[in-house]
């Protein structure tokens, strides 16, 4: 959500701005309005300082038995035109905010320009692709081919894009969430937090889902929504909030289950469960000041990444273009995750600084050390990882000539010793 005020003060650097990701100038349009708004509600000051005067002199030439008709009629008039105005205001406020909050967030300076992927930049890869004496298989030829991994009846059931996992496989996805939880609390900082897996409509808009991504949201029958990320929840904890600088940073995990309806994603990762309707993910989110998120952005990407090195998977950081961020955030870094399977760089973890994008939709502030709101918190989310992907890259990986698959000695405390994952 933007400030009408930050396009008032510079509407040229705003359109610039949403220029790099191929939008149209909206400047003019929305100053235009929001000058018709001010002259709206200037004129209903200037109309009640009249009644104001008004009702002074009703008053005096009452208590003198003056005529005060006139002057009642003129109030009268006065207190009708007023409502008109302020009726005029509000819905074109109303206006403004439906087109504000349609805008995606402004990007960082050194957000590289770009239309899509294909400019994305790769800042740093970290080990290498396996290399192996057979050609690889993808994660649902070796989990069908184990037993342990089953389409079918999850169709019959659900529809498409639902799996079901049994035996070692079901437990190596439980044990890979559990590692990611204990390791981000234990070594990184973060509190574990049990959430909601249904919010309201003021946690959906707070965090930017609502209204552009509706249809990408499951709803229940009763107005909530499914969350599509445990951001959701863990962002909304400040909501309505002011938090005292002394609290800051907050950094707050969960390991939760995802749903998404994957709207406009017809034909893309049909097969196996790439993407999926419900998902296992671990979410890191850090609400910060103003002046700690870039260094925050950085630290939350670093404990992404940790965990995939503490998993040996081959994986790149990716510094996400101007037409591939997403609406909510100022800059992504995106985790590709090595896939022998696909031949492939996929991704695993999106970080992504927001800065007060989200906290002026929710109404987030910061208060500082005068005991004095001061601006709105900048709020940060990245995924850590998501735990479904983590299984995909673990299993093709780690798979061998005989269709095993190794479990990763991180793994092992999780998995009660056991080191192969065999047939059913």
């Amino acid at each position: 959500m933007h400030d009408i005020r930050a396009l008032r003060a510079d509407p040229d650097a705003f359109d610039a701005n949403m220029a790099r990701r191929g939008l149209p100038a909206v400047s003019a349009n929305l100053l235009s309005i929001d000058a018709e708004r001010r002259a709206a509600l200037a004129a209903v000051q200037d109309k009640q300082a009249r009644r104001n005067a008004l009702a002074k002199q009703i008053g005096q030439g009452r208590r003198a038995g003056d005529a005060t008709a006139a002057m009642e009629t003129e109030a009268t008039a006065l207190r009708d035109e007023m409502a008109a105005l302020e009726g005029r205001a509000d819905a074109l406020d109303r206006a403004i905010r439906r087109e504000l909050e349609s805008l995606p967030n402004l990007l960082d300076p050194d957000v590289p320009d770009g239309a899509d992927e294909a400019a994305n930049v790769v800042v740093k890869q970290v080990g290498h692709s396996p290399e192996f004496g057979f050609p690889p298989l993808e994660h649902f030829q070796l989990g069908e081919a184990l037993g342990l991994m089953e389409f079918e009846r999850a169709a019959r059931m659900s529809g498409s894009r639902f799996t079901i996992l049994r035996g070692g496989l079901a437990r190596l996805e439980r044990a890979l969430g559990q590692f990611m939880l204990d390791m981000h609390t234990t070594q990184h900082g973060y509190t574990e937090t049990q959430v909601p897996l249904l919010v309201n409509d003021a946690a959906a808009y707070g965090t930017d889902k609502l209204p552009k991504f509706a249809d990408d949201l499951f709803r229940t029958t009763d107005g909530r929504w499914l969350i599509p990320t445990a951001e959701v929840p863990l962002s909304s904890l400040v909501m309505d909030e002011i938090v005292p600088a002394d609290r800051l940073p907050m950094r707050v995990t969960a390991l939760s289950e995802c749903f998404r309806s994957e709207a406009g994603s017809a034909g893309r990762d049909t097969r196996g469960m790439l993407r999926q309707h419900q998902f296992r993910k671990v979410e890191l989110v850090s609400i910060t000041a103003p002046d700690g998120s870039d260094a925050e952005h950085e630290r939350m990407t670093a404990c992404a990444e940790a965990v995939l090195e503490a998993l040996d998977l081959p994986y790149r950081r990716v510094l996400l273009c101007a037409g591939d961020t997403g609406f909510g955030a100022a800059k992504t870094y995106d985790l590709e995750v090595w896939l022998p399977g696909q031949g492939a760089w996929r991704e695993i973890s999106s970080c992504s600084n927001t800065r007060a994008f989200q906290a002026r939709r929710m109404g987030a502030r910061v208060r500082g050390a005068d005991g004095k709101a001061a601006g709105f918190l900048h709020t940060l989310n990245g995924s850590g990882v998501a735990v479904g992907r983590a299984l995909i890259a673990v299993m093709e990986n780690g798979q061998q000539a005989d269709g095993t698959i190794c479990v990763p000695p991180a793994l092992l405390p999780y998995m009660a010793g056991v080191a192969v994952l065999h047939a059913a």
